[in-house]
């Protein structure tokens, strides 16, 4: 994983002071390092069945999208408000300072159907688990959950259900 860390740029102070920003652009850009990252992201799903990736707006689209191809699923995209004609579910979550929303379209996913979640980065936990809802509302089997980045000081990993695999590829 040092290869993949080494792709990963820290931008002090954005998007406010004291705040150490995460860059996965250099990793996106870098062939041979995304090929790798979805190797490493792929690996423990690979012969679990994964039926559909669902990939959290935005950066979790391109981990996942790729995700899916190399498991030979679907993509469903997570969206915040607004994005997706209807019928769609929602599920709130808490932010900092204030409160979010991710939707799913209703048919997007089937009841029973084996289901991975991906996104860039695990901070706090409130995206992670507004998307495991989502998934628990439509019925479907959560097998777990991917990020690129884990977050660790922010705890977003205490507020994920133990008996439910979640995978970090880089910890900081």
């Amino acid at each position: 994983m040092h290869e993949l860390a080494a792709l990963i740029r820290a931008v002090a102070d954005f998007p406010r002071a004291g705040v150490v920003f995460r860059d996965v652009t250099p990793l996106l850009a870098d062939a041979t390092g995304f090929a790798r990252c979805i190797d490493a992201l792929a690996e423990p799903w690979q012969g679990q069945g994964v039926q559909a990736v669902c990939g959290i707006e935005a950066r979790g689209f391109i981990f996942g999208a790729a995700l899916a191809q190399k498991l030979h699923a679907g993509f469903v995209p997570l969206r915040k408000p607004g994005k997706l004609p209807p019928p769609v579910i929602a599920a709130d979550y808490q932010l900092e300072y204030g409160v979010d929303r991710l939707e799913i379209q209703r048919d997007a996913i089937r009841a029973g159907e084996r289901v991975l979640l991906v996104d860039d980065v695990l901070a706090t936990g409130g995206t992670l688990g507004a998307a495991r809802a989502l998934v628990k509302q439509l019925e479907a089997e959560l097998l777990g959950a991917s990020v690129v980045i884990e977050l660790v000081g922010l705890g977003g990993r205490d507020r994920w259900p133990s008996e439910t695999p979640l995978q970090s590829l880089l910890r900081y």
